[in-house]
C-alpha cells in the first residue's frame, strides 16, 4: 500500500474489482468505520456521490460501476467468507445494503485471496460465501494453479471485452431473497391495475428467485424487446409507464414504498431472436441495462420454467430436469443452468452460472476527513 500522506486526507485500502458486467472498490470491513453512518458517509465519499459524473472518485458515472463490495472472514458455521453489497447512485446520497449482486459476488473470493483471509489451494480454491444482505449461500470456484490466482483464461461473457478465468458460482438457495417467497403475491401470473393521470392494467409475473423482479411482456408495452438501450433509455414514456408499474408492485411483493429503493428490477420479455430462450430488456430500474445482472437472470430463467408466468408461449427450453437457459440481452446472452426438483418440476433446487472478474488496481483511496 501507498506511503502516509501529509495532508488532511484519510488513506482507505481497497481492491478495485471487475466482478462480471459491474465494477466497484472492495474493502475488509476491518478497514471501514463501524458506525454504518460513517461508514455510508465515507463509501459515498469513496465513490463521488452525489454527482452525476462522479468525478470526485472511483465510481464510473453509471449504477453499474456504482457499486462495493464488503467482506470479512466468516463466523457462521460452514461458511467461509461474509459478503456485504453496497449499491450506490451517482446522482443519489444513498447506500442501499437491501439487495444482492451476483457479479460482484464473482469477485468476493479473488478478492479476499488477494488480502489474504484464505490460503489457495493447488488447482482450484472453493469458497462458501454468505450474502449479507439477504442471507443467501453459494459456492464460489476460481482457478489457482500452483497455489496462485489465474485471471487470464479462454472464457467469455458477453457485456465484458475480451476472455478470462473462469469463475463458477453455485446458487444454494435463492427463493425469496429479498421477497417472503419465490411468488411473493402467491400467483405466478397477475393482473395489475395501475393508476395516475393515464391508468392502465397489464399482466406481470412477479418473482424473485435471488432478486426481486417484474416480468412482462414487451408487446403489453408496445415494444418489441429487441430495441437499442439508447432507444428504450430515450422513450420517457415508456419509463413512466414502467415507473408507475413498479411502484404498484411493490406492495404487491412484500417491499413497501420501493420509490427510493433499487428493486424490483423490471423486465421486459420478447421470444428469441437469436437462437437462445427468451429475449430480455432490463431496467436496473430507471435506466436499461445494457447485459443483464446475474440473479436477475436467474429470477428470469426461472420465470421461464414455471407454468402459467407471463413468459408461456414465449420463452423456448429444452427438455428434462436439467435445463440451461440461454437469457438473450442487448449485448449477448446470459447462459444459467437450472434444475428442477423431480417430484416437483415447478421448483428449481438447483442455479449455476459462469462469471469472470479481475483486480483493475489495489492501493488506497483517499478520503477527505
Amino acid at each position: 500500500m501507498a506511503t502516509d500522506l501529509i495532508s488532511d486526507l484519510r488513506p482507505v485500502p481497497c481492491i478495485l474489482m471487475r466482478g462480471g458486467t459491474s465494477r466497484g472498490p472492495f474493502f475488509l470491513e476491518s478497514d471501514l468505520p463501524l458506525d454504518t453512518d460513517e461508514r455510508d458517509r465515507l463509501l459515498l465519499a469513496a465513490m463521488g456521490s452525489p454527482d452525476r459524473r462522479q468525478i470526485d472518485g472511483l465510481g464510473g458515472a453509471h449504477p453499474l460501476t456504482s457499486k462495493v463490495g464488503i467482506v470479512r472472514r466468516s463466523t457462521t458455521p460452514g461458511v467461509d467468507l461474509d459478503f456485504l453489497f453496497a449499491q450506490l447512485q451517482p446522482e443519489k446520497e444513498t447506500v442501499d445494503v437491501t439487495p444482492n449482486c451476483g457479479n460482484m459476488l464473482a469477485a468476493v473470493l479473488p478478492f479476499a485471496l488477494e488480502r489474504g483471509l484464505l490460503p489457495a489451494a493447488e488447482g482450484t480454491t472453493t469458497a462458501r460465501i454468505l450474502t449479507l444482505n439477504t442471507g443467501m449461500q453459494c459456492d464460489v470456484t476460481v482457478l489457482t494453479p500452483g497455489g496462485r490466482l489465474q485471471y487470464t483464461g479462454e472464457a467469455r461473457i458477453d457485456g465484458v471485452p475480451g476472455t478470462a478465468a473462469p469463475i463458477t458460482i453455485n446458487f444454494l438457495d435463492t427463493a425469496g431473497s429479498v421477497c417472503p417467497a419465490l411468488l411473493p403475491s402467491g400467483r405466478v401470473r397477475d393482473e395489475i391495475a395501475v393508476g395516475g393521470a393515464e391508468p392502465f392494467t397489464v399482466q406481470a409475473t412477479l418473482i424473485d428467485n435471488g432478486m426481486p423482479m417484474v416480468i412482462v411482456r414487451a408487446a403489453d408495452f408496445g415494444v418489441t424487446g429487441y430495441e437499442s438501450v439508447d432507444q428504450l433509455n430515450g422513450d420517457t414514456a415508456l419509463r413512466a409507464r414502467i415507473e408507475a408499474l413498479r411502484l404498484a408492485c411493490g406492495p404487491l411483493m412484500g417491499l413497501g414504498d420501493v420509490a427510493n429503493k433499487s428493486y424490483p428490477k423490471m423486465c421486459l420479455v420478447a421470444p428469441p431472436d437469436a437462437g437462445g430462450s427468451v429475449a430480455t430488456r432490463c431496467f436496473i430500474p430507471h435506466v436499461c441495462h445494457e447485459a443483464i445482472g446475474v440473479l436477475a437472470a436467474v429470477t428470469v430463467a426461472t420465470a421461464c420454467v414455471l407454468e402459467g408466468s407471463v413468459t408461456q408461449g414465449i420463452a423456448r427450453l429444452p427438455e428434462g430436469l436439467r435445463k440451461t437457459v440461454s437469457v438473450q440481452h442487448s449485448t449477448g446472452e446470459f447462459s444459467v443452468e437450472l434444475e428442477l426438483d423431480a417430484q416437483d418440476q415447478q421448483k428449481v433446487v438447483r442455479a449455476a452460472l459462469l462469471r469472470t472478474a479481475r483486480p483493475i488496481m489495489r492501493g488506497e483511496v483517499l478520503i477527505p476527513e
